[in-house]
């Protein structure tokens, strides 16, 4: 049985908390400087000024965006793992309290939805477990800044609504979205399950590699289509027109009820951010 003491998760936490809030994951710089290509006048400055504001952010080691945001933890913790040292769930937040506090990061947690003091550390963070065979323990950090998350949305449709009723969904959400969570937007969808399993589900499908297809080949399609329909609203980057409003729609899919049709809408930022590591 592999043992993981809580210090390395600490460690590594606060690492990942600072360096996904500067760095720009590759897969979606790359996406950018393809749209790019395909923009003309204003929507090509805003792109442009956005890869600038990664080039300068990576420079001078500083936040790429203001809203450091509020942190979510995908925790892959296998059955033949044992977390020695003290509760995996303290050492987590830990690296976020060390993280924030030396990375000079914004704090943007509060302790009660409506009281609203400040917590000063920016903890605790959302965490979500997965337990998994083997000995792997891997952990995904997501700042998550609230121009994007305050636009995801939830929607309980009906059977009957069928394919075009998600489509109406994910549209109408989007375009009243419009310029709030800094598009070219990062679309992740969680279809089925129940209320809650669609909402995580919308967020990990954000984390997907910009450029993998959903492994189904009909839900696939499905993600192309609909990429293609948000580009045709013409909100473009930063919402000022143009042909980049998403730079990708990822899905995640799960068995429902024969009565349901849950399905969820995270939105990512034109930086989505997130990083990994694996002890």
């Amino acid at each position: 049985m592999k043992e993981i003491n809580i210090s390395q998760v600490t460690e590594n936490v606060a690492k990942l908390c600072i360096s996904s809030n500067i760095f720009v994951a590759e897969d979606i710089k790359k996406a950018l400087e393809r749209a790019l290509e395909r923009e003309d006048d204003k929507a090509k400055n805003i792109i442009e000024s956005m890869l600038e504001n990664a080039k300068q952010a990576e420079q001078y080691r500083i936040p790429l965006c203001q809203d450091t945001g509020m942190v979510a933890v995908f925790v892959e913790l296998g059955q033949d793992v044992r977390i020695v040292g003290g509760s995996l769930e303290n050492a987590i937040n830990e690296g976020i309290r060390i993280g924030y506090e030396d990375g000079y990061l914004r704090k943007s947690v509060v302790k009660d939805p409506l009281r609203r003091e400040n917590t000063k550390d920016n903890t605790p963070a959302v965490i979500h477990y997965t337990v998994v065979e083997g000995d792997t323990f891997k952990v995904t950090i997501s700042p998550k800044g609230f121009g994007s998350e305050n636009m995801s949305t939830l929607k309980m449709l009906m059977p009957s609504d069928g394919l075009e009723g998600i489509k109406k969904f994910v549209i109408k959400s989007i375009v009243e979205a419009d310029s709030n969570p800094c598009p070219p937007i990062i679309v992740g969808l969680g279809i089925g399950g129940t209320m809650e399993k669609a909402a995580i589900m919308s967020k990990q499908a954000l984390l997907r590699e910009i450029g993998t297809k959903n492994e189904d080949e009909y839900w696939g399609k499905i993600e192309d289509e609909l990429l293609e329909e948000i580009n045709k609203t013409g909100i473009g980057p930063a919402g000022f027109g143009g042909r980049t409003t998403a730079l990708a729609v990822h899905i995640n899919t799960y068995p429902t009820h024969i009565a349901g049709l849950p399905v969820a809408l995270n939105i990512g930022c034109h930086v989505t951010r997130h990083m990994a590591f694996e002890l």
